[in-house]
């Protein structure tokens, strides 16, 4: 059949395959890179320097939108608000050092990874663990969304010809942070070191220069502090009573996305240099030094500077009593601050704004880091699909990685990559893990303190619990306040999804747990009695040809206790014909023909194999499927149709198996060659295939001796 195919023919065959397996791995490759071996997972683990830019990024590009939010939702009262700024920040900053000092206890007392979940589930039972997971999920993909989305409005601010373009570019820049994470994370912490250090050392740069032109009597001003801020209707008195009081509550809410972020080391602390649990307490504590540093810089940098800065400036913003119009662009705080203070000097002012818009971008790698680990955690567990839990090609968690950029991906397309807009989704989640990992640090002290006598360990526990219990009265208060505040505005639609995401992961924990019952093997079954009384042998045909002898081959090989073989009378005339040439043939095996006056065959075939099964209970019915194997995608829509749809069928059936007897067609020639690298040597030892390897499957001839 395949003899006149010829030795060049199945060489220029091997070779196509060839050409497109190494182009398809040469893409791979060129994205990803060489693959790693498991016993290299040791060189992926990240020393501080590099482990400050690839966890901490988030809660550092924080400091670029959390002042834009306190001012915007201040300036609703109008400019007099902003005196308030300052003091709206220092109680930030207090929820920010009490949650580091929090998150320090955390990666000393449960350095495995789990962070906020283990110390939920292990303290607070599996639902509170669960809530916390949701939580997390959902945060992982706002903080990408979030970041990225204020990235792009930047690099906008930057690039005026990348303006109306925003979502686009930061669709662009998710799926490129993607490719990279997916090269591993260590490579993706040191391509990313640089830009962070860039960050902190521009923006140190630029509050110690602008504050030494303060002291000097040279205060910068900028752009926008000759307009005028305009309160929105119902604000004019300022803030006052009730409302006033609201708004600030708002204004603190917003003001604490500076907090998003911290949770990702003690998620993270595996991927630490040993020793792990102390260099992740030392990365947090840098953290909060530096992201405190910069937060209360920009803020009363701004404030000093005369900033104006609306949610509406078209309609809040006035010149000479005259609004401003669509027509102005109101740059974020940041950009206005480095023109200011770097007004001599052009080029600072776009080292800044570059490096603020790269950290906003390498804030959602914090994410790509967190989410792929919590994610295999909650599918070692159980929660969710354990394809999360497997390793790629260079040891990361590829499977969640691709997850945390697809959902990200349509969080930006679906609220068109705003940020004021996205920010009301945020924190909720955050600040719920917070608040049960505080509560759950409580239990595991008090937990501990009932069995330690020794006085010094018991004085640092009664420490360590009191900075957790202020942790737990802090966190509870701001998440109380963001649920009150943001509630209406968009939190609700995070809350709605981390419910979702609950009772799909419980969903995926039930069915896990059932599969697992239905599959345990019961104490009083022993090995002879998974063993069937007989194996019933049928073997499916169409039509006389080398595939169905092949597969009479193979049945009569397994020495069944019946074997038949079985076709459908679609066709009179032809069913009729196949029967005189099986007869002529002399194959020792006896062929059954079904009647189907509607020509299904599926159905005809299924209820002979019930019959079976009904009439023998305790018998294996085996049935054998000739299918062809072919080398080209286009050639399986021609090919093997029927054969599927009669498997899917037969899979059902309790007491049935379904083997496929491949018959390799002239164009799979060279599909199977092993796609390794060749060593020196190998074609010598005949270990890479070729054509002579092809032809050691060409020989023999129907029957049951029939090779292929």
């Amino acid at each position: 059949m395949h003899a006149a195919r010829g030795p060049h023919g199945v060489a220029r065959a091997c070779s196509y395959h060839h050409a497109v397996q190494h182009i398809a791995d040469g893409a791979k490759r060129l994205v990803l890179g060489r693959p790693f071996s498991s016993d290299r997972l040791g060189h992926t683990l990240l020393p501080k320097r590099l482990a400050l830019p690839v966890f901490a990024s988030d809660a550092l590009s924080s400091v670029a939108y959390a002042p834009d939010e306190i001012f915007l939702t201040l300036a609703i009262a109008g400019v007099a608000s902003y005196t308030l700024s300052p003091w709206i920040g220092v109680a930030v900053v207090v929820v920010m050092v009490v949650v580091i000092a929090s998150y320090r206890q955390n990666v000393h007392a449960y350095p495995s990874g789990g962070g906020d979940y283990e110390v939920a589930t292990t303290n607070l039972g599996p639902r509170a663990g669960l809530v916390v997971a949701s939580a997390l999920l959902v945060d992982y993909v706002l903080t990408v969304a979030v970041s990225i989305s204020s990235g792009a409005q930047y690099a906008a601010s930057a690039l005026p010809f990348l303006r109306g373009h925003e979502t686009s570019l930061a669709v662009g820049l998710v799926l490129l942070l993607m490719a990279m994470n997916l090269r591993g994370v260590r490579e993706s912490g040191t391509a990313f070191a640089v830009p962070t250090y860039v960050f902190m050392a521009s923006m140190l740069a630029m509050l110690g220069w602008g504050t030494f032109r303060v002291l000097t009597g040279d205060t910068p001003v900028v752009e926008s502090a000759s307009l005028e801020l305009m309160p929105e209707p119902g604000y004019e008195e300022g803030l006052t009573g009730l409302v006033g009081a609201f708004l600030v509550m708002r204004a603190f809410s917003s003001g604490c996305a500076a907090l998003t972020g911290v949770e990702a080391i003690s998620n993270g602390v595996p991927a630490f240099e040993k020793p792990k649990s102390r260099n992740a307490a030392t990365t947090l504590a840098l953290l909060g030094a530096t992201a405190v540093t910069l937060l209360m810089g920009v803020i009363v940098l701004a404030n000093v500077t005369g900033l104006q800065f609306a949610e509406l400036p078209a309609t809040q913003l006035s010149r000479d009593g005259v609004p401003v119009g669509d027509g102005y662009v109101q740059d974020p705080v940041i950009g206005q601050l480095a023109r200011a203070v770097f007004d001599s000097a052009p080029f600072a002012f776009f080292v800044v704004t570059a490096a603020t818009g790269l950290i906003l971008v390498l804030a959602a790698n914090t994410a790509f880091n967190g989410f792929p680990v919590l994610g295999s955690i909650l599918a070692r567990d159980g929660w969710l699909p354990r394809q999360l839990h497997t390793r790629g090609d260079r040891l990361a968690f590829s499977n969640g990685i691709l997850l945390l950029a697809g959902a990200a991906v349509v969080l930006v397309i679906a609220f068109d990559a705003q940020v004021t807009r996205l920010i009301q989704l945020y924190i909720v989640g955050v600040f719920v893990s917070f608040t049960l990992s505080q509560l759950g640090m409580v239990r595991h002290w008090n937990r501990h303190l009932r069995l330690e006598g020794d006085p010094a360990a018991r004085s640092r526990m009664l420490r360590s619990r009191a900075v957790n219990a202020v942790g737990l009265g802090l966190t509870g208060t701001v998440l109380v306040v963001v649920l009150l505040t943001k509630f209406t505005r968009g939190a609700w639609i995070a809350i709605l999804a981390m419910a979702v995401l609950f009772v799909l992961m419980r969903g995926v924990q039930t069915h896990y747990r059932r599969v697992a019952e239905e599959l345990a093997l019961p104490d009083e079954l022993q090995g002879g009695k998974l063993l069937p009384s007989r194996v019933r042998a049928v073997v499916l045909v169409s039509k006389l040809h080398l595939p169905t002898l092949r597969a009479v081959a193979y049945a009569r090989a397994t020495r069944p206790s019946s074997l038949e073989a079985l076709t459908v009378a679609v066709d009179a005339e032809e069913t009729r014909a196949l029967q005189r040439a099986w007869d002529a043939r002399g194959i020792p095996v006896p062929l059954t023909a079904l009647e189907s006056p509607y020509r299904e065959i599926t159905r005809p075939v299924v209820e002979h194999v019930r019959a079976l099964r009904r009439d023998n209970p305790r018998d294996l019915v085996v049935v054998y499927v000739p299918e062809y194997v072919v080398g080209h995608w286009w050639e399986q829509v021609l090919h093997n149709q029927s054969a599927l749809r009669l498997k899917s069928r037969l899979h059902f059936i309790r007491g049935v198996v379904v083997a496929s007897v491949p018959w390799q067609l002239a164009s799979s020639q060279g599909a199977d060659v092993d796609d390794r690298v060749a060593a020196p040597g190998d074609v010598r030892r005949g270990t890479v295939g070729g054509v002579g390897g092809v032809h050691e499957r060409d020989g023999g001839g129907p029957g049951p001796e029939v090779r292929r």
